[in-house]
């Protein structure tokens, strides 16, 4: 577990990099369409493949996906980002672009944090 958390926060961390750094412009292999959050990011794992042959259940991001939506045909859209429980999927039909990366960021951050938090109780913990 320890090795899953300490992944999944270095993987949250890149994504918050890739936002902040502009990584949302343009989506590369499709530049005709706005990009899709997490499926156009390095952290997919259909990342700029046109064949995609590795499932989404191989994403890291597949344990922040409610049980409910694991089996739709992309998961991750299905990611409450919004403390209201809006997902990526409704965020499409609901806000801007900016306020779509306004979201994932504030979401990327309570998450690492979060993380940041178990890591540190669980040190604090096995030290005691």
């Amino acid at each position: 577990m320890a090795q899953l958390n300490r992944d999944i926060l270095e993987i949250l961390r890149r994504e918050l990099s890739f936002v902040e750094d502009g990584g949302y412009r343009y989506a590369p292999h499709a530049p005709w369409r706005a990009p899709a959050i997490f499926e156009d990011s390095p952290t997919c794992p259909k990342f700029c493949e046109s064949a995609r042959p590795h499932p989404c259940t191989s994403c890291a991001l597949m344990e922040f996906v409610p049980d409910g939506h694991k089996h739709e045909a992309v998961p991750c859209r299905f990611i409450p980002l919004a403390q209201d429980g809006r997902t990526v999927e409704d965020l499409y039909h609901t806000a801007t672009h900016a306020e779509m990366q306004e979201a994932l960021i504030h979401w990327l951050r309570l998450e690492i944090e979060s993380i940041e938090r178990q890591r540190g109780a669980a040190q604090e913990k096995s030290a005691a």
